[in-house]
């Protein structure tokens, strides 16, 4: 390490996304926005532990017919991994080593496009196989909104990531920036937590009955 960059690495707080005032407003304003996407999603749950047996009659499919597990297994290990990689993005952030905190979040990209993928074809195998659409039950309606509601969250946070990356490419991390890096990757795991959620209230105890 040059001399000029191991000045620079020392004068670099040890916290550099909580150092500003800035910084500080951003994570309250934030931390509100969580409490009201827990109520939306809590909302989604809520229907659709409601709507779950509701099918218009027995030959419509019901989530143990529907779900395969390997598939939905797949689709929770690559976001948990993905979770683990914005970790490790935002370790060199606090280490001030921007490559590999871009690097690592652009794995985390790849892994969140990954996911969206599987949740596409997912859906597409259910409409094609058994005409599980968006209007043919409750219990389908209820799915879709709640899955598809957090893939779209998904998409946002990909969105997000994307964006900031871009946005700073050449400008380098500092002080300013290092705050929307953090709460991007907090958001992440937001979304992460809700689909460990969904993994364990649609699909397990769907298969299970």
């Amino acid at each position: 390490m040059h001399a000029e960059e191991k000045m620079t690495y020392e004068k670099w707080p040890a916290a550099p996304e909580k150092q500003t005032l800035e910084a500080k407003n951003k994570f309250l304003g934030f931390w509100f926005f969580l409490g009201g996407e827990t109520v939306l999603f809590a909302s989604l749950f809520a229907t659709y532990l409601a709507l779950k047996d509701r099918v218009p009659s027995a030959d419509h499919a019901l989530a143990k017919d529907l779900f395969e597990m390997p598939l939905v297994f797949l689709m929770t290990m690559i976001l948990l991994t993905s979770s683990l990689t914005s970790v490790y993005a935002m370790y060199h952030m606090k280490n001030f080593d921007f490559k590999k905190m871009q690097l690592w979040l652009g794995i985390t990209v790849l892994l969140g496009f990954a996911f969206l993928g599987l949740e596409i074809y997912e859906f597409n195998h259910y409409v094609h196989e058994f005409h599980h659409t968006f209007t043919s039950s409750a219990f389908s309606s209820a799915f879709y909104t709640l899955v598809g509601f957090h893939g779209a969250h998904v998409t946002f946070g990909l969105a997000w990531i994307i964006a900031l990356m871009v946005r700073n490419a050449r400008r380098g991390l500092d002080l300013y920036n290092a705050p929307k890096f953090y709460v991007a990757s907090l958001y992440w795991h937001f979304i992460d937590v809700v689909w460990v959620f969904i993994f364990t209230v649609v699909y397990l105890m769907g298969m299970v009955g």
